[in-house]
């Protein structure tokens, strides 16, 4: 089997029903797997899904649904949140890291930003996504909260990382 590289990888902007299930079973089953996180956790992406899914508007919001062979593999939503956009539901299934399609989306992500003028994104993740937080903070992502809870069923800490677009100086 030849190694799959990003070229392989198809993205899909259109929200489909069957997606956000998916993306809840992605992130309980890796979780779980990766970091003993429980069934807190699962009902916490469920509720935020849920929320994202009712107030889903495309003109404001985006999803980058990834795919290999016709197979949900990853995602990556930006929901709208009043004067700015939050960085959700962020993963890939292990075979997929590594590829560049972290720092893909990462770029697609930001170009969402500039073409909507939008200034402030945020978005939250535990202190154990290093792999994250290193693409976050290559995206101009900062840390600006933290806190300690074990609402997914262990001791986390959980850390907020914004990111503010520079505004463009006129010409």
């Amino acid at each position: 089997m030849s190694a799959i590289t990003l070229a392989d990888i198809q993205i899909r902007n259109t929200l489909q029903p069957g997606d956000l299930g998916y993306i809840a079973f992605i992130h309980g089953d890796l979780y779980a797997k990766e970091c003993g996180y429980g069934l807190n956790f699962e009902a916490y992406v469920l509720d935020g899904l849920g929320d994202f899914a009712r107030e889903y508007n495309p003109q404001q919001d985006k999803v980058w649904i990834c795919l290999h062979h016709n197979r949900i593999i990853g995602s990556l939503v930006a929901q709208h949140r009043a004067e700015k956009v939050q960085l959700r539901y962020f993963i890939f299934l292990p075979e997929y890291r590594g590829i560049g399609l972290g720092k893909h989306l990462m770029l697609e992500f930001n170009r969402f930003m500039q073409e909507n003028g939008i200034k402030h994104a945020y978005l939250w993740t535990t202190a154990e996504q290093q792999a994250a937080i290193s693409l976050y903070n290559k995206s101009g992502f900062q840390l600006t909260e933290e806190s300690t809870s074990d609402s997914f069923d262990k001791p986390v800490t959980e850390r907020r990382y914004d990111l503010i677009l520079p505004s463009s100086s006129p010409a």
